[in-house]
């Protein structure tokens, strides 16, 4: 036998404590009379208050429907953000078409080719483009003619994510077991071209549906011209990121502001896994922790895996100090040491590497976490 508590609008009471029987249903209620804090009306019938308990449990239990299903049906009413699906073909295509131009290292034709290209991908899938042009200075004094990238969506919007990478390469593979190769300009499909694909593809989306808040794409550039191995003199920290470095202390926008930054670097490779980057956890923990669980949500977690690396520079560390912009890096790592994956600052950075399983598993992941944003 199970007590109700049913609320009578009409009376404004509480029916409780008496005992009916409905045989049809072989069910025992319990109801009578007690006034509310609120008594407009002190007094009520026994019979009225039978009355209205009566018709309001068949009218909930009528044609054979269970109470509560009522709780059942709100349920269902409720709207479920859709979430676009990545296509990794596409950004598998977009790294090739970036790859194509050769090395993209400031300074050099391929470089130039294609900052036009990436510009003209982002107008062409409904952005507004901005370029940052600025000469920036090199560790060993070379004067690098940078061009930093900006398709926004929504610009009116104040409410803004910002997703990142960089489109330049690395001057040197100063990492590849070959020291003949450490002057060589190495292809950087992953690292560089893979990041600014998977964003191409979600500019494509995000043309095709917006999401709720505004996003920014930002492309920079000259993070990869850091201090080469095989240099002698002094290495800082500020060699790298010369691009990020720039855009902080001259964003696009005049007081611009981002909810949180995402960015995505090395994120195509072969056998790669993303693990909590330190950066990350001491600047954005609760982006950390969002992303980890949506991808975990999505079925990634083989990929995105619970536990930590060390900090890296790269362009999310100056974001977080000079723009104040709580970032987080999405990067890859090589899943038995933690370390960079084989083919970073080597020659052997191509496509061959490049994995479209890998590229799904990151970009439907920030296409999960910027649709639910509100």
């Amino acid at each position: 036998m199970h007590k109700v508590i049913i609320e009578c609008a009409s009376t404004d009471v509480k029916l409780e404590n008496f005992v009916f029987y409905l045989p049809r249903l072989s069910t025992f209620i319990i109801f009578g009379a007690t006034t509310k804090k609120t008594t407009m009306r002190k007094t009520i019938t026994l019979a009225c208050a039978g009355a209205c308990l009566l018709f309001s449990a068949f009218a909930c239990i009528g044609n054979g429907k269970k109470v509560g299903n009522t709780a059942k049906e709100e349920k269902t009413d409720i709207s479920t953000v859709s979430v676009p699906q990545f296509d990794a073909d596409s950004a598998y295509l977009y790294i090739s078409q970036q790859v194509d131009f050769g090395t993209r290292v400031p300074n050099t034709p391929g470089h130039v080719a294609c900052g036009n290209y990436l510009a003209q991908k982002l107008e062409t899938f409904g952005a507004k483009v901005t370029s940052q042009y600025a000469d920036l200075i090199a560790y060993d004094g070379t004067l690098l003619k940078a061009r930093n990238i900006i398709g926004s969506y929504k610009p009116e919007s104040k409410k803004r994510i910002a997703l990142f990478a960089h489109w330049d390469t690395r001057p040197w593979a100063d990492n590849d077991n070959d020291k003949a190769n450490h002057h060589t300009p190495i292809l950087g499909a992953n690292d560089g071209a893979s990041g600014v694909g998977a964003l191409l593809e979600i500019a494509r989306q995000i043309n095709l549906q917006q999401p709720t808040l505004g996003i920014d794409i930002i492309l920079l550039d000259a993070e990869d011209y850091g201090t080469p191995q095989f240099y002698e003199g002094r290495h800082l920290e500020e060699s790298w990121c010369l691009g990020a470095q720039y855009w902080a202390k001259n964003p696009h926008v005049q007081g611009y502001n981002a909810r949180f930054g995402i960015l995505l670097d090395m994120v195509g490779g072969k056998n790669s896994v993303f693990a909590k980057e330190a950066y990350s956890e001491q600047f954005a923990p609760d982006v950390n922790k969002k992303v980890w669980e949506a991808a975990k949500k999505l079925g990634y977690s083989n990929l995105f895996i619970d536990s930590e690396i060390g900090g890296i520079t790269d362009d999310h560390l100056f974001i977080n100090r000079l723009a104040r912009i709580k970032t987080i890096d999405i990067i890859g790592s090589n899943p038995q040491d933690g370390n960079f994956v084989s083919t970073w600052h080597t020659v052997n950075d191509t496509m061959e590497y490049i994995d479209r399983s890998t590229l799904k598993a990151v970009g439907q992941t920030v296409l999960e976490i910027i649709y639910n944003e509100k």
